[in-house]
C-alpha cells in the first residue's frame, strides 16, 4: 500500500466491533492494534503484560489519583498515555493500521488519512452475541454490556473532548446488527475506498 491509512474503530460492547476491525485489517492487508500493543510495550519495558492489561481502557480512580507537576500517580492514566504515545509513533512512522478504541480518533486527529468509525448494534442482537460468546444468561449479558459500555464511555470521555458514541465524532457509524459482521466489513471497505480516492484528489 503506497499511501498511509489509519482506521480507528470505536464500538459498543457486543456489537462485534472488534471482529469487524480485525477483518478490516485482514482485508486491507494492514496492521491491527488493540490491547495486543501492550505485549509489545511490556516486552520493551521488560514487565509482565498482564500487569499492564488490567489497567487497559479504564478511567483513573479519581478519589486516590493525584497529579503533581503534570505527572499522575494513576496506573490507568499511565497505561493510557503509553498507548497513546505508541500509536503516535506508529502513525508518525507512516505505518498503516486499524486500531480498536484507545481514543485514536482524537489522539491521531491531525492525520488526514485517519478514518474514525463507530460500530453499534441492537440491544437484543448484542445480548445474543454476548450470551453465545460468554455462555451467560440474558440478564447476565445485559449487565455485562451495560458495565463495559459505562467503562468505555468514562475512559473515552476522560481523555477526549468529543463524547463517546456521538456520531459527529466519526466519519461513519454502522449498526452491525442490520448487516452482520461480514457485510458490515463489505460496506466499510466500500466507504474507505471512496473516502481515500476523494482524499487523493484534493
Amino acid at each position: 500500500m503506497s499511501k498511509q491509512m489509519i482506521i480507528s474503530i470505536s464500538r459498543e460492547y457486543g456489537s462485534g466491533g472488534h471482529e469487524v476491525a480485525k477483518l478490516l485489517s485482514e482485508r486491507l492487508g494492514i496492521s491491527f492494534y488493540d490491547r495486543n500493543m501492550l505485549d509489545d510495550i511490556a516486552s520493551y519495558m521488560n514487565v509482565d503484560a498482564d500487569n499492564l492489561k488490567k489497567y487497559d481502557e479504564k478511567r483513573k480512580k479519581l478519589i486516590i489519583s493525584r497529579t503533581v507537576r503534570g505527572h499522575s500517580n494513576s496506573p490507568e492514566e499511565a497505561i493510557a498515555e503509553i498507548q497513546f504515545d505508541y500509536l503516535r509513533k506508529k502513525a508518525a512512522s507512516g505505518e498503516s493500521f486499524v486500531v480498536v478504541g484507545r481514543c485514536a480518533e482524537h489522539i491521531l486527529r491531525e492525520y488526514t488519512c485517519m478514518i474514525p468509525i463507530f460500530i453499534l448494534g441492537d440491544i437484543n442482537e448484542k445480548s445474543k452475541r454476548i450470551q453465545m460468546v460468554r455462555n451467560v444468561t440474558e440478564s447476565e449479558a445485559l449487565s455485562i454490556m451495560a458495565r463495559h459500555d459505562k467503562t468505555r464511555k468514562a475512559y473515552h470521555n476522560s481523555h477526549c473532548p468529543n463524547k463517546w458514541g456521538d456520531s459527529r465524532s466519526y466519519e461513519i457509524s454502522v449498526n452491525s446488527s442490520k448487516l452482520g459482521v461480514e457485510k458490515t466489513v463489505d460496506l466499510l471497505i466500500d466507504f474507505i475506498k471512496i473516502r481515500t480516492e476523494n482524499q487523493s484528489s484534493i
